[in-house]
């Protein structure tokens, strides 16, 4: 940025808040939960550090891209740093966002059963609530939905499919 006053970390964030993630675009980067830190040198350098969803997230250099670029049209000078610790969980997405993704008709994640350790396999798993009439009478179909972050579940109530973002 020559010759404009430095960014601020609020600043960065507004601008975070606009990019949206490629595999669920109802929310941003941010509301994901997977921004996990903004710096500002005095220089006026930009760095966000993100945290992916999965350790093999196969959108995660798209997201970085969307990142830089954002914050390059933004004007800022910006570069991403990819973190794996501490691994995310979906205990990070906010209420809103949680509200979002429903309305979207995707049923939002229970809380993480892993309280921050390690995540027992072959857990059992309450049902999911059906997005559309909030039914608890759903089944899992697929553990592994359009991306590795959501199962398929199908609703006995409203006879409807539908993706759960999995709890991690």
């Amino acid at each position: 940025m020559v010759g404009a006053a430095a960014p601020t970390r609020d600043a960065v964030l507004a601008v975070l808040d606009e990019v949206m993630d490629p595999e669920v675009p109802v929310l941003s980067v941010r509301e994901l939960g997977i921004v996990r830190e903004v710096e500002v040198a005095g220089d006026g350098a930009v760095t966000v550090t993100v945290t992916p969803t999965y350790s093999g997230c196969p959108a995660i250099q798209v997201i970085e891209q969307d990142i830089l670029s954002a914050l390059e049209q933004a004007g800022y000078r910006a570069s991403v740093r990819t973190t794996y610790a501490p691994a995310w969980t979906s205990d990070w997405i906010e209420s809103a966002a949680r509200a979002k993704l429903k309305a979207y008709g995707i049923a939002p994640p229970g809380r993480s059963e892993s309280g921050g350790g390690l995540v027992q396999l072959m857990r059992h798993r309450a049902a999911a609530q059906c997005p559309y009439c909030d039914s608890r009478d759903t089944e899992l179909r697929s553990e592994f939905g359009s991306t590795a972050c959501k199962s398929v579940c199908w609703c006995r109530a409203c006879r409807q499919p539908f993706e759960e973002f999995k709890a991690i």
